[in-house]
């Protein structure tokens, strides 16, 4: 296995781990992620599609089986976590870090998937 490739796994896994263990979260302990949500400010209906979207865009991200679709994953993650980091930073709560550490290991991961891709062909 060459260099880009190892790097690009490195941060899918962390960004995937990082992804799952939210929608675990939203899953598993509902009453956590509502008092989260409602303190941020999110209507709580929002938690289980949210949930369930994280598990898709993983799994597209994961299986590269449609380009557009991928692309469309890390679009919409990438918008998740920076709209994360910022309902932290807004609310005071000192907590922005987690979401912009998964951010830097997604944009890590679709850049490297790039190089990847480029490599193969």
């Amino acid at each position: 296995m060459n260099r880009n490739k190892i790097i690009y796994w490195v941060f899918t896994g962390f960004f995937a781990f990082s992804m799952l263990s939210g929608a675990g979260m939203y899953l598993f302990n509902y009453e956590h992620a509502t008092e989260n949500f409602t303190r941020l400010g999110f209507p709580v209906w929002l938690i289980l599609p949210l949930a369930f979207a994280k598990i898709v865009g993983i799994a597209s991200i994961l299986q590269n089986k449609s380009p557009l679709l991928r692309e469309w994953a890390y679009a919409a993650f990438f918008f998740n976590l920076a709209l994360a980091a910022g309902a932290h930073v807004a609310a005071h709560d000192g907590e922005a870090f987690g979401p912009l550490l998964v951010l830097g290991a997604m944009l890590g991961s679709y850049f490297y998937s790039k190089k990847v891709s480029h490599e193969k062909a």
